[in-house]
């Protein structure tokens, strides 16, 4: 945790040598493992069922799917161009 304009902000780490899937917040990780269950290309709504959210709702899959491309920003999945996602190795 930082100290941001009097505000404790928790910094995810980036995927490198040495940092480990623990790091990242809880929910991160319960994503991650998700993907890394899936064994394949995933897209959001295939997590968000893997994960029992209601998939029915735009609402709910919107949030998730900005998780999944910050975990990909920071190097723990991998985003292709169709917009599905897979585990690193």
């Amino acid at each position: 945790m930082v100290q941001v304009a009097g505000w404790a902000v928790r910094l995810d780490p980036e995927r490198g040598p040495g940092v480990v899937e623990s790091a990242l917040l809880a929910e991160y990780q319960r994503i991650l493992a998700a993907v890394q269950q899936a064994a394949a290309l995933v897209s959001t709504r295939q997590i968000g069922e893997l994960l029992d959210l209601d998939t029915g709702v735009r609402g709910k899959l919107e949030p998730l799917r900005g998780k999944l491309t910050k975990l990909a920003g920071r190097g723990w999945l991998h985003k292709r161009p169709d917009g599905k996602f897979t585990a690193r190795p």
